[in-house]
């Protein structure tokens, strides 16, 4: 157990996966995704849900978020190797919802996760509460460029003792590139498509 400023941190724990082969062809570019988790104590556990949270938040959400963008980035190799991000927390089953929306929602977590990745984009997100072992999808997009399809992806998380009831999971992913043979086309140059210009397709 790591207590960092009054704040219980019990586990860090690093996931990675790269796609060799992608139905039977190696990507033309290939990518590292990856996922860093700290299981913490929930500080708010007991509390009511009329409590102001920005006390703790101020406190343990910049701790989080330089700790698993340092992970990420000398996992990865270096903040120019990581294109896409993406963000999420599970709350044990003793907590609310809105205990890990408060160490993810904030700037004091999202803004420094940008900074410290050198992005731009609104960093995409998932959570939940859950019992310990459950498994969460983590979307990531592109880290300037969020319209950019060839970078929406996911990662799955899961941390087989955690969280506890009285434990937040909070998650950082990202990925060195995009997904193996992405050839959807992007956001930004596609054609204009309504129900009405479509006609007998969807009739």
């Amino acid at each position: 157990m790591m207590n960092v400023q009054g704040f219980d941190i019990r586990k860090i724990v690093y996931y990675s996966e790269e796609t060799l082969l992608e139905n039977g062809v190696s990507p033309a570019v290939p990518a590292v995704r990856a996922t860093a988790a700290a299981v913490v104590a929930n500080p708010w556990l007991g509390g009511r849900p009329t409590d102001d949270l920005n006390e703790e938040v101020v406190q343990l959400a910049p701790i989080l978020a330089r700790k698993l963008t340092d992970i990420l980035t000398t996992a990865l190799g270096g903040v120019d190797a990581i294109q896409a991000f993406g963000k999420a927390a599970i709350v044990g089953t003793g907590g609310e919802i809105e205990h890990g929306a408060a160490l993810i929602h904030t700037p004091f977590f999202g803004n420094l996760v940008r900074e410290y990745f050198d992005g731009e984009s609104i960093i995409c997100f998932a959570d939940d509460r859950a019992e310990a072992g459950a498994t969460l999808v983590v979307p990531l997009w592109h880290k300037n460029a969020a319209a950019t399809r060839t970078h929406y992806q996911t990662i799955t998380t899961r941390i087989g003792d955690a969280p506890r009831p009285g434990e937040i999971v909070v998650v950082l992913g990202a990925s060195t590139g995009p997904r193996p043979h992405s050839r959807i086309g992007d956001r930004l140059t596609d054609p204009v498509v309504k129900a009405e210009t479509l006609g007998e397709l969807i009739s």
